[in-house]
């Protein structure tokens, strides 16, 4: 037998499962069987704790994991563990700084398929996301739920120490800082800080209203619109209120 005819009979053999549906060939009865269920849409693999069927015995396993709480895949980084090991690969990008999934349009790049998909709606204008109550429609699923609480009023989110929700995560964080006092937004001209962003801008137009930064710390690089005010800087340098 010559080579030649040893290469036919692997092609053979590799091929010997024809789908009757497509012209796709497995080399094993069991991968064929699976592949018929893409055009039949069977799942036979059931969840025996809510009502969610699969196609694969893996991917039911990955899904138990939501209602186990399971995590068996540890970053040797920090320590995060994930519940799927493709959670895993893209964490560890966070680390790696690896974006493999450049944009085809415009220069930036992604760490997660994921994340590529929806900047590229950028671009397209796509927005594949409809409420099913009003017109509107969104370029991500996260903004369509969040939309939806607009119609429905629900308020997922409630705070720990008073009884107020929110419909927004984002608000109930900057709702806490109510309770706990905290300012993470500083201002970059004067000694303020403030609790949410919004109240940050505002104030920072009452300093593009100065004509001019004539006095200067000479300890850091802020400037001040009257001595006042510097003189009160300084003694945040000198450990005086």
């Amino acid at each position: 037998m010559n080579d030649l005819t040893c290469i036919q009979m692997t092609k053979v053999r590799d091929s010997q499962y024809t789908c009757d549906v497509c012209d796709k060939s497995f080399s094993q009865r069991r991968n064929l069987t699976m592949h018929r269920w893409t055009h039949t849409g069977e799942k036979p693999y059931p969840c025996d704790i809510c009502d969610k069927r699969f196609k694969q015995i893996s991917q039911l396993t990955v899904h138990k994991r939501v209602h186990t709480g399971e995590k068996p895949y540890l970053c040797d980084i920090c320590d995060k563990y994930f519940s799927q090991i493709s959670q895993l690969k893209a964490h560890k990008r966070v680390h790696t700084g690896e974006k493999p999934y450049p944009c085809d349009v415009c220069d930036k790049s992604f760490s997660r398929k994921g994340g590529l998909i929806q900047h590229r709606r950028t671009h397209t204008g796509e927005k594949p996301y409809p409420c099913d109550i009003c017109d509107k429609s969104f370029s991500r699923n996260g903004c369509l739920i969040q939309h939806r609480r607009t119609h429905t009023g629900e308020k997922p989110y409630p705070c720990d120490v008073c009884n107020k929700s929110f419909s927004r995560n984002s608000g109930l964080i900057e709702h806490r800082r109510t309770h706990t006092g905290e300012k993470p937004y500083p201002c970059d001209i004067c000694d303020k800080s403030f609790s949410q962003n919004g109240g940050l801008t505002k104030h920072r137009r009452t300093h593009m209203a100065e004509k001019t930064y004539t006095y200067p710390c000479d300890v850091c690089d802020k400037w001040f619109g009257n001595n006042y005010s510097l003189t009160k800087h300084k003694r945040t340098h000198e450990g005086q209120k």
